[in-house]
């Protein structure tokens, strides 16, 4: 792996072969955020492309049970649904796969020094997905996956921060009790799946290791800065993450037809950088979650990157 491009985007040309049709986490939302990466001359000679493996068995089953496994596995090669929201192809199988897979991938690039950041451009995505359940366009729930992964490798402390408009219920549930796994939310309440209250901070070893911000509908983004600042600056202090993981859900954008946040690009690029500021090179990882207006997400997923620059 060439070290000469200094942040990664972690992709697959499989993430297209995922066809869901009309519904709005579509093949175009990967291919619109290639696209401005790609077209983007400031980019060009600083990010390196990578093509994921498929994540193994025992990488998955440290987040889900063997039972949802078999689930997802007899969704290949056949169409349907596993919820009302979550529908599947002949070819999705793989692309779920591969989409763990990448976040496995892009976490150890960044853990052993091998990229400064690293974005998966993946789908579907995961931050819903639970240790026994499929829900909200989520199979596996890709960011745990990375997570667990890092625990493998040694890492012990890991920060989760999920800005996608809705609460990754999924991730909450995995880390609930995992005293070295710090979960931190802000997304706007109420709103699907209806989880997240601030009263919700962990159970048990993993007391205060979960951080929830509901947000009202139309909540301004000056103060939506001024709360994760805030935040960010006393997790880093008195939890010390090793490395950050990001749900980059760029439907808390003010255009995205799913959401009712006030963020534009420009606060999705500050997000980034307050979270690199913090962390350091090599020490950030993100995840594209939501996003369903296809130039916000675009134009948004290029400032992300940006700002890992």
């Amino acid at each position: 792996m060439s070290t000469d491009r200094n942040v990664a985007i972690f992709t697959h040309e499989a993430f297209k072969d995922h066809d869901t049709g009309c519904h709005p986490e579509c093949t175009a939302r990967i291919a619109a955020c290639e696209e401005a990466l790609r077209q983007d001359e400031d980019l060009a000679d600083r990010i390196r492309w990578e093509s994921p493996a498929e994540a193994p068995d025992d990488a998955i089953l440290r987040c889900h049970s063997e039972d949802h496994l078999r689930v997802v596995r007899r969704t290949e090669g056949r169409r349907g649904y596993l919820d009302p929201d979550t529908l599947f192809s002949p070819a999705s199988y793989r692309a779920i796969r591969l989409s763990a897979g990448a976040a496995i991938a892009a976490a150890e690039c960044c853990y052993r020094g091998e990229c400064e950041a690293a974005f998966c451009l993946s789908r579907p995505p995961g931050h819903h997905a639970t240790p026994h359940r499929a829900m909200g366009f989520c199979f596996l729930n890709n960011i745990a996956i990375a997570a667990r992964h890092l625990q493998s490798l040694g890492c012990e402390r890991i920060l989760i921060v999920d800005w996608d408009v809705h609460h990754g219920n999924g991730t909450q549930e995995i880390f609930y009790r995992d005293p070295t796994v710090f979960y931190y939310s802000l997304h706007q309440y109420p709103h699907y799946p209806g989880t997240g209250p601030e009263s919700d901070r962990g159970e048990g070893d993993g007391e205060g290791t979960t951080l929830n911000r509901p947000l009202p509908r139309g909540f301004p983004a000056e103060e939506y800065r001024e709360v994760f600042a805030a935040d960010l600056e006393r997790i880093a202090k008195e939890f010390d993450p090793q490395l950050a993981l990001v749900s980059a859900g760029f439907d808390s954008h003010l255009a995205d037809p799913l959401g009712g946040l006030t963020l534009t690009e420009d606060d999705f690029a500050w997000l980034t950088g307050e979270v690199r500021e913090r962390m350091g090179e090599g020490r950030v990882v993100s995840f594209l979650e939501g996003g369903y207006n296809l130039e916000a997400l675009a134009r948004s997923a290029v400032a992300h990157v940006k700002a890992y620059l």
